[in-house]
C-alpha cells in the first residue's frame, strides 16, 4: 500500500503515543478512522485464564465493554490467538458455522449489529498476557483493504508499544529505588555538575534545614567548611572525578558549629539514576550520604545479634568490651567473674571470624553505618 502524507501522520501518532501513553486514547479513535471499521481497540489476552482486559477502545457501548469483561471474553474465538504480527479474523481462527451457533455471536456480537472481529498480537515476547490491537468491521466481514491497512499499522503499533513497556518499566524502577532511598536514616543529597541539589531524601532535608554542616542556597549545595567546599566542587565536576573519588571509598569531613562532625560518602550513580534526574540541567552525576559522626553500638545490638546469632551474654560481653573496654573493666561493669568474661569473648570471636578485641570495635562500627542498615 503507498503511504499518503496522511498515513505519515497517523504513524507518527502512534509513536507519540509510544512516548506517551496518554495518547493512545486519541490514536485508536485515528486508526479506526482509516481502518473504516466500527470498533477499534487495544486489549490484553490472559492466554490461561482466557480472561480479557480492554485498555482503549472507541466504538462500542461501554455497558459492552463490561460485558466482554465479565463473561464473554472467555467465549471469545480469541481464545486462540494468532501468531505475532498476522492480521486475523474470526474465520481465520475458528469454523465460522459453529461460531455463528456460540454465546459469543448470539450474546455479544450480534446484539450489536456486527458479524466479525479481527484481530493482531502486537507483543513479540512470550508474555501470559499480550497485548492485542482488535478492530470490529460492522455488519459486514473484514474485507481485504481493511485487513491490509491492519497489517500496515500492525508492526508500528507493536514498535509503539515496546517503547511503552520500555519506558514504564524504566519508571517503575526508578520510583522503586526512589522509595528506599526516601526511607534511609542517612540523608541522601543527588548533585549535578554544578553542585545543584537534583535531589534530596527527607533525612538530607532536615540536615539541610539545620542550616549547619550543609545548606542550600537557591538550590546549589553549600558546606559551612570551605575546605570541604572546595572539595565538593572539585568532586562533582565531572563523572569521572566521581566515579575516581567514589572507587576510592574517599569522604569528606563537614564540621559543625558545636564541633560534632558529619561523614559525606561520595557515590557514583548507576545510568537509571542519571537518566532519571534529566528534568534539571545537566541532570544528577553523582551522590553524596550525609550522616553524623557517632558511635553507638547497643543502636545495632539486635543487628549483631541476628547476624552472628549470639546468646544474650555474649551480646552484652562484646558490647562492654566495645564501649569500656578489656576483660576486667567489663567483668566490674557487668559484676561477673573474670574467667567468665574470657569464655564468652572466645565464644564471640570464633562466631564473628574475630581474634582481638579491637577487631569486635571495627565489626561494631560496621554496622553503626547507617549504609549498612
Amino acid at each position: 500500500m503507498q503511504l499518503t502524507a496522511k498515513h505519515s501522520e497517523l504513524i507518527e501518532s502512534i509513536y507519540d503515543a509510544g512516548l506517551n501513553p496518554e495518547l493512545w486514547s486519541d490514536v485508536v479513535v485515528m486508526l479506526n478512522g482509516f481502518f473504516g471499521s466500527r470498533a477499534c481497540g487495544l486489549i490484553s489476552k490472559d492466554k490461561v485464564s482466557k480472561s480479557g482486559s480492554t485498555h482503549y477502545y472507541c466504538g462500542v457501548d461501554p455497558h459492552f465493554i463490561q460485558l466482554y469483561a465479565d463473561e464473554y471474553a472467555q467465549h471469545d474465538p480469541l481464545a486462540r490467538l494468532p501468531r505475532y504480527g498476522e492480521v486475523r479474523n474470526i474465520p481465520d481462527l475458528v469454523n465460522f458455522d459453529e461460531y455463528r451457533r456460540g454465546r459469543f455471536y448470539q450474546e455479544w456480537l450480534r446484539p450489536q449489529g456486527c458479524a466479525d472481529v479481527a484481530n493482531a498480537v502486537l507483543e513479540q515476547a512470550n508474555s501470559p498476557c499480550p497485548m492485542l490491537m482488535t478492530v470490529i468491521p460492522g455488519k459486514e466481514m473484514l474485507n481485504a483493504k481493511m485487513r491490509a491497512r491492519m497489517q500496515l499499522i500492525v508492526p508500528h503499533a507493536s514498535r509503539a508499544l515496546m517503547i511503552s513497556r520500555t519506558i514504564e518499566r524504566k519508571q517503575q524502577r526508578s520510583i522503586a529505588l526512589a522509595d528506599i532511598v526516601d526511607r534511609l536514616s542517612a540523608g541522601v543529597i543527588l548533585l549535578d555538575a554544578a553542585c545543584n541539589i537534583v535531589h534530596s531524601n527527607p533525612a538530607a532535608d532536615a540536615i539541610l534545614d539545620a542550616d549547619d554542616v550543609l545548606r542550600s542556597v537557591n538550590g546549589r549545595l553549600l558546606a559551612r567548611s570551605p575546605e570541604a567546599n572546595a572539595a565538593l566542587r572539585i568532586v562533582f565536576r565531572d563523572e569521572a572525578e566521581v566515579a575516581a573519588v567514589a572507587g576510592a571509598g574517599r569522604k569528606i569531613q563537614l564540621a559543625s558549629r558545636d564541633g560534632s562532625h558529619h561523614i559525606a560518602h561520595v557515590i557514583a550513580l548507576p545510568s537509571l539514576l542519571r537518566e532519571g534526574s534529566a528534568g534539571r540541567a545537566g541532570g544528577a552525576i553523582g551522590a553524596l550520604f550525609v550522616w553524623k559522626a557517632k558511635f553507638d553500638a547497643r543502636s545495632c545490638a539486635a543487628l549483631i545479634d541476628r547476624t552472628f546469632e549470639l546468646t544474650a551474654a555474649e551480646l552484652r560481653v562484646l558490647l562492654s568490651i566495645v564501649e569500656i573496654g578489656g576483660v576486667p573493666e567489663t567483668a566490674d561493669a557487668l559484676g561477673i567473674a573474670d574467667t567468665t568474661v574470657k569464655t564468652h569473648l572466645h565464644r564471640v570471636f570464633a562466631k564473628t571470624g574475630t581474634s582481638r578485641q579491637a577487631d569486635l570495635v571495627k565489626l561494631a562500627a560496621g554496622f553503626c553505618n547507617p549504609l549498612v542498615h
